[in-house]
């Protein structure tokens, strides 16, 4: 086996080899340790002694693999193959290649949100992360309603609007209380055909749920957007 073959086979991260890889997969998506601590449920202090070396808990790891989005929670409390720095580099590249980031804005009132729903025509619900059961109804009561809306907004006159503008923020209100705030943001996107000609163009909304004072100021998203 070659010493290249030894470095790359399965083996436990050290401390300081964990503290890169939580740091590199966090800089790949442009977020803060803040956001990082919003989406993960830890502390910022925790995101901090991770990054720089100290130990971890097993729940801890795999809070920040849920974070990352990672399919096996228990990526970081395993065995796994460390990339060199070239590995490393070409998958910073690639991510870059993959991904645009996009500025997030504070959503405050319901009239905001149904002027989103009038104006968009595909969205993206999501928690930055894990609610707990209250927040997770509410956030689906509000994810419904706007689509509702959204379906026959053409329908209401603008006075009616207001009884909208008013059940939305309603939503908002209680999440609020539940101390979940909302950003969002928006991309415009193309569908081509076969044929290279473009049919059909939309404006994709982002509605993030995250901790009240630890809301996104951007956020990475895959460059190519698939319907269904």
């Amino acid at each position: 086996m070659t010493t290249a073959e030894q470095t790359k086979s399965p083996r436990m991260p050290t401390l300081q080899e964990l503290a890169f890889c939580i740091k590199l997969f966090r800089e790949l998506r442009k977020w803060s340790q803040e956001q990082l601590s919003a989406i993960s449920g830890l502390t910022t202090r925790t995101i901090q002694r991770v990054e720089k070396g100290e130990p971890s808990s097993t729940d801890t790891r795999r809070a920040l693999a849920r974070a990352f989005g990672l399919e096996d929670i228990d990526a970081f409390n395993k065995p796994i193959s460390i990339p060199d720095a070239e590995e490393q580099k070409a998958q910073q590249e690639q991510f870059a290649k993959d991904h645009i980031t996009l500025k997030a804005q504070a959503l405050i009132t319901g009239k905001e949100l149904a002027k989103l729903a009038e104006t968009t025509q595909m969205d993206l619900f999501s928690p930055a992360f894990e609610l707990v059961r209250e927040a997770d109804e509410e956030f689906a009561a509000l994810t419904d309603y706007f689509h509702e809306y959204r379906d026959c907004h053409d329908l209401y006159s603008e006075v009616d609007k207001f009884d909208i503008y008013d059940e939305l923020d309603a939503h908002i209100q209680v999440l609020k209380s539940l101390d979940i705030s909302l950003c969002y943001a928006k991309r415009k996107v193309a569908f081509k055909s076969t044929s290279g000609v473009v049919p059909y163009k939309a404006e994709v909304l982002y509605v993030v749920a995250c901790r009240r004072g630890q809301e996104l100021k951007e956020f990475a998203t895959p460059k190519a957007f698939s319907v269904g």
